[in-house]
């Protein structure tokens, strides 16, 4: 597998990101290395903070100092493909059940135990399963514009029409992606940030491919395993909390499949005002102060 590293000093000088960067090699003969934020007292129960597409750990800048005055640890990293992560070249060398391993692999290695998932966009599609997986290291979810779909139902017309820009797209802009998702929008700044992991079209394949994964048919690979994991969610009653950006036209409506989870009723669920999919960038003190709420309202017995 070829792998590429973006150079450090893309990173050099982001604002409000001034976090220190941990490293761990992922199991396996490729010796992918993960890179994550882990701020905060390392002693509690962490907050696991899990991005998507096309974005990395620097999505939750604004939320981090929320967690960490409340108390709480906080581990976010950067899928592999993402940030300051490794990149491996070829789009075949990502599959949805790779991303779920390799984020596995870190939790096991991390040995984080009592996690408070908060996960949007690819950060529900592989967090949920990785709660499907290891529901004893979970201590409760807070679901945020995100899915598990199964193939099952068709997808709507905003996600097949991002799906085929994805493709199209020359360049790919991830800072301007990510402009387009919020209502408050960036910063040229920002949205350099957010290109800063890519310095060119070949550290792109895992970006690009995202979309491609999403199972879209009941004989996509990822179907299966997908309707498996509700199987075992639908069991759990680990406390779920939904908060969704009330402007986001891919994910309307998705937040009420995950209120139907047994560990959701009688949660304070939310649509957040003035928020779209990237509500980390809209509203992001308000999803901390929220999250740390729910943690508080919900402690491990």
């Amino acid at each position: 597998m070829q792998v590429l590293r973006t150079p450090d000093d893309r990173f050099q000088g982001l604002k409000d990101y001034d976090f220190a960067s941990n490293y761990l090699t992922l199991s396996g003969p490729d010796a992918i290395r993960m890179h994550y934020l882990d701020e905060g007292p390392a002693s509690e129960g962490p907050v696991l903070c899990l991005h998507g597409e096309p974005t990395w750990s620097y999505l939750y800048r604004h939320m981090i100092p929320v967690f960490t005055a409340a108390g709480h640890r906080v581990i976010a990293p950067d899928l592999v493909g993402f940030g300051k992560s490794d990149k491996p070249v070829a789009r075949a060398d990502y599959s949805y059940q790779t991303h779920v391993d390799w984020l596995t692999d870190a939790v096991i290695q991390l040995d984080l135990r009592e996690i408070t998932l908060v996960c949007q966009d690819w950060g529900g599609l592989i967090g949920l399963r990785l709660w499907a997986d290891m529901p004893d290291r979970v201590a409760r979810v807070v679901v945020a514009n995100t899915a598990l779909p199964t193939g099952d139902h068709p997808m709507n017309d905003a996600f097949k029409s991002w799906r085929a820009y994805s493709q199209a797209a020359e360049p790919f802009n991830s800072g301007r992606i990510v402009h387009g998702g919020t209502i408050n929008k960036l910063t040229d700044e920002e949205i350099a940030a957010y290109n800063a992991p890519f310095p060119d079209e070949s550290h792109l394949a895992g970006a690009r491919q995202f979309p491609m994964l999403v199972p879209d048919s009941p004989e996509d690979p990822a179907a299966e395993p997908n309707r498996q994991a509700w199987t075992v969610l639908h069991t759990l009653d680990t406390p779920v909390l939904t908060l969704f950006g009330a402007e986001d036209k891919v994910m309307a409506g998705v937040d009420r499949v995950f209120q139907k989870l047994p560990g959701a009723h009688g949660q304070p669920h939310a649509l957040l005002p003035g928020a779209g999919h990237f509500l980390q960038e809209d509203v992001g003190p308000e999803l901390a102060r929220r999250t740390c709420d729910f943690i508080a309202s919900t402690p491990v017995s």
